[in-house]
Formats: structure tokens, C-alpha cells, sequence
């Protein structure tokens, strides 16, 4: 099904007193329905194999979720292309770019920062992003076009199919220079050029070739501004249209190349346009459609580092981020369930929360290097703090909630059963080797057994504000899991694993 933006406007932020940070710390320590210690590394490995289940295109010999099988082997032929690979974005068979790109770049963040944390698990995180970024290397390849979506997004939800028989329309949508899309070249950009730090001392020509191609693509999003939603409509929209505009691509595409390359044309780039491109708009906002608090954080830590001195704004607005979503404050856009979980309105709410844990934890390790707290208010929030929020966060999706249930697929003794995905839900190919049609799938769908193929890692959409959750596959919004709610969780997983 299809996963509706959840973004609103945000204008304030919000200052809170001593008192409420009692409430805060009392929530963050206390606030565990159910207690227990959580084994972060086996979830770590959980979270990352997820990836291998959502792959397209021909899969590789030392594939581990083995219930999957080659599918899509022929994306790209209608337009003349190879656009075989990438990831379906969620539980469906569509290959959409711009969440694809996100993925990737929280990916690629997740091994910066939090790479040294990984262990045996490195190995496995450096193929989720290279899998990523060859796929984005074949949507870039010809210069003024960039291939944004593969299949109908309309058909395929018409039809509960596994991938591996997929007979709806693979149409191929792009971009060009008569029609725009700056949001997800801009992302596309960011995603190539987090992936080229990534890369750059473990192969250094793959390296070289994502940065090149990272800077052709965001000059393309520059130059030929617009939004992708304006130019293909009902192909992207109501799915993953573009509902805050693509400005903040753009800073944030320029601040991922400025990280990559050290090149000054991009900071310069950040300076001049950090209020035409409105860098402080909706704060506490960062997922797949909106920037503005990744922006924030990415360039902070040069700021606290006492190389940008020129940029302090970016700081202050990361510190409005942080503080319009600690707990004990009284704000329209960022609650929190009673058993402590952030809610943000719209569907799949687990992509806000791990979104922005991961911003509370890697901005907490970048205030912890410079020795800072943030002002809010009266009272200054720690590193520790930021810390502990992030930590609830995780622990509340691995199992510490009301519910006493595990969000995570395979992770503990209960977790959903009846996820919304089409290869988990029906059997696989190796089981069942004839074909299921379009409509043949809809016993599967509506069947209230559960899935026969756990995708093991799989975070779901999540529970509602009241911490309940139907583990059945027609409530998509609750029971769906996303590849841009995993990313951002590998690097949280990362950390906790060796600092529980």
C-alpha cells in the first residue's frame, strides 16, 4: 500500500522549564512498560540483513535471505535502459528513488559515524549501501536525465503478487530538463556522495566515481530547479509526492558534498543560499521528504568542532530540533505515547522515530567532542540526555513497551506475524513454484495466518498513540515495514551494541 506523506509544518520552538525536564528524565529512565536489557548486536544483524530481502533485480550467490529469488530481471528495457537492481521500498514491488536514495544516505551516515561500532556486522552494512548505490550509478548514467521510479505504482498496489511473478507495468520515470525534479536529484546527490566517503579508503576508485557522479547530479538539481511531484503527478503522488518542496534537497545535497569533497564552492554554496533555500523551516522534521533537522545536525558538528564559525545558525537551529522534541514539552507536532514512544502525525510513525533518534544520538556525540549542552530554556540538555531519548526510543522498538512486543521481525519471542509485504505473505517460490497472479494473491493477503516467510529485521510501521498495535496485514500504516525506517536504525543499533 502506499505510504501518504506525514509532514506538517512546524514554526515554533518550543522552551521548557527545570520541571519539565524532571518529566523528561523520568520518562527517558523510567518509562519502560517492561523492563530488560536488550541484545543491540543480534538486532544490529537483524536490522541489515532486512535489506536483503528487499532486493531487486539478480540476486548474488552469497544472498542470505534465501526464500527470495531473481525478480525484475528486465526493469529499464521499455526506455533503453539496464535499471535492474536497487531496493522495493517497502512491501510492495515498486522501485521508487526517492526513499531509495534516503536509504541510502541514512545508511551511508550510519557507517560514518557509527561504522567503528559495527563489527562483524561491517561487511554486511558496506554491501546494503553498495547495493544502493550501483542501482543509483545506472539511474544517473546518461547526463541531463535521471531515472527516478520503476513501475506503476497503481497497478502494483491493485495486485498482492511476490516479486519473483510480478505482470503489472514496469514503466520507467525520469527526470530531465524540461521536467525538474531538484528533490530527488538532490537527495540522489547526497546519497552518492555520503557513499563515496564511505568507500573512499575501502575502494578508492568506486569512491571517485560515486563523488563525480554526486556532483554531476546535484549541478543537474541546481541548474533545473523544481519539484519532481510538479513534473510526473500521479506517477509519485499520492505514493511519495513532494509536499515540502525541494529547496531543502539542495542544502542538503550541497552539505553532503561539501563533507565528501572539502570542496569550498559548496560551503559557499550553504552560506549563500542557507535563507533563499529557508534552512530553519519545520525544525523537527527529517525523513525521505524533508531535510531541514539532518541539514541542521550534518553541519553542526563542523561548527562545534570550531570550523565553521560562519555557519552558527545551523547550530542554533539543530538546537531548536533538540529541544522541540524532548518529552515534558507541550508541542502540537512531536508527542509521545503513554508508554513513551515519539508520535508524529501521519502513517508509519516508526520512520519518525528512528529518523530522529538518530539525530539525537549523533548530535549528542558531537556535543559530547566539543564538551556542550544545548540551552533549552532554563535548563540545559546533556549529551547524556539526548542520549538516554535515543536509547528509550530503540529499546521501546526492540520489545520494552506496554505491549511487551517486539517491532522488529525475528527479534524476541513476540513480534508481528502478519506483516504487509507481499514476499513474506505469500509463499515462496521454492515452496510454491507456479505462479500466482494479481488477484490470486488476495487469499494470502486477507488470511489471518501468519506471513510463511519472516523478513527477519523488518521494523514495522508501529503501534498507534495509545501503544496498540493490530498485527494484521490490511492495517498497512501499523503493519508495513519501510527501508528508510531500518537505515537510520542500523547506526542507532551500532552504538547501543558497544555502549548499552
Amino acid at each position: 500500500m502506499a505510504r501518504k506523506s506525514c509532514h506538517i509544518p512546524v514554526t515554533s520552538t518550543a522552551r521548557f522549564s527545570a520541571v519539565f525536564l524532571l518529566i523528561a528524565s523520568s520518562l527517558l529512565l523510567h518509562g519502560s512498560a517492561v523492563s530488560g536489557g536488550q541484545n543491540y548486536h543480534d538486532a544490529l544483524k537483524k536490522s541489515i540483513l532486512f535489506f536483503e530481502g528487499q532486493r531487486s533485480g539478480e540476486l548474488p550467490p552469497d544472498q542470505r535471505v534465501r526464500w527470495r529469488k531473481d525478480s525484475a530481471l528486465h526493469d529499464g528495457a521499455s526506455a533503453g535502459v539496464d535499471l535492474t537492481g536497487g531496493y522495493y521500498d517497502a512491501g510492495d514491488n515498486i522501485k521508487f528513488g526517492f526513499p531509495m536514495a534516503f536509504t541510502t544516505t541514512l545508511l551511508s551516515w550510519s557507517i560514518i559515524d557509527f561504522g567503528r561500532n559495527m563489527g562483524s556486522e561491517l561487511g554486511n552494512a558496506l554491501k546494503a549501501v553498495k547495493w544502493g548505490t550501483d542501482y543509483l550509478l545506472k539511474a544517473t548514467a546518461k547526463e541531463g536525465i535521471i531515472y527516478v521510479q520503476v513501475g506503476d505504482a497503481i497497478s502494483d498496489h491493485n495486485c498482492w503478487e511476490r516479486p519473483e511473478d510480478m505482470d503489472t507495468l514496469r514503466t520507467v520515470y525520469k527526470i530531465d530538463v524540461n521536467h525538474p525534479g531538484s528533490d530527488v536529484a538532490g537527495e540522489t546527490a547526497a546519497a552518492l556522495a555520503a557513499a563515496s566517503i564511505v568507500f573512499r579508503s575501502r575502494d578508492p576508485a568506486y569512491s571517485r566515481l560515486l563523488l563525480n557522479r554526486a556532483m554531476k547530479v546535484f549541478q543537474f538539481a541546481d541548474r533545473h530547479r523544481g519539484a519532481y511531484s510538479s513534473s510526473l503527478r500521479s506517477a509519485v503522488c499520492p505514493f511519495y509526492c513532494d509536499v515540502n518542496g525541494y529547496q531543502d534537497e539542495l542544502l542538503w545535497g550541497a552539505a553532503w558534498l561539501h563533507k565528501a569533497s572539502r570542496r569550498r564552492e559548496y560551503r559557499e554554496y550553504i552560506v549563500r543560499n542557507e535563507v533563499i533555500l529557508r534552512a530553519a523551516d519545520t525544525i523537527n522534521e527529517f525523513g525521505w521528504d524533508n531535510k531541514h533537522a539532518g541539514i541542521n545536525v550534518l553541519i553542526s558538528k563542523e561548527v562545534l568542532m570550531g570550523k565553521a564559525d560562519d555557519l552558527q545558525s545551523f547550530r542554533r537551529n539543530a538546537d531548536g530540533f533538540i529541544c522541540s522534541i524532548l518529552p515534558g514539552i507541550s508541542h502540537p507536532q512531536v508527542q509521545y505515547s503513554p508508554g513513551g514512544l515519539i508520535v508524529k502525525a501521519g502513517v508509519c510513525n516508526m520512520q519518525h522515530v528512528t529518523s530522529l533518534s538518530f539525530l539525537l544520538l549523533a548530535y549528542s556525540n558531537y556535543l559530547s567532542h566539543a564538551n556542550k549542552a544545548v540551552p533549552c530554556g532554563e535548563t540545559l540538555a546533556s549529551p547524556s540526555l539526548l542520549k538516554n531519548l535515543a536509547k528509550r526510543q530503540v529499546d521501546y522498538i526492540l520489545g520494552d513497551n506496554p505491549m511487551g512486543m517486539s517491532y522488529m521481525v525475528g527479534y524476541g519471542e513476540h513480534y508481528p506475524q502478519r506483516i504487509h509485504h507481499r514476499a513474506s505473505s505469500l509463499p515462496s517460490v521454492r515452496v510454491h513454484p507456479a505462479h500466482i497472479g494479481c488477484k490470486e494473491g488476495s487469499r494470502y493477503f486477507l488470511s489471518p495466518d501468519p506471513n510463511p516467510n519472516p523478513l527477519v529485521g523488518a521494523v514495522v510501521g508501529g503501534p498507534n498513540t495509545t501503544d496498540a498495535f493490530p498485527d494484521s496485514r490490511p492495517f498497512f500504516q501499523e503493519s508495513e515495514p519501510t527501508t528508510y525506517v531500518n537505515a537510520p536504525l542500523v547506526g542507532l543499533l551500532a552504538y547501543f551494541s558497544t555502549h548499552p
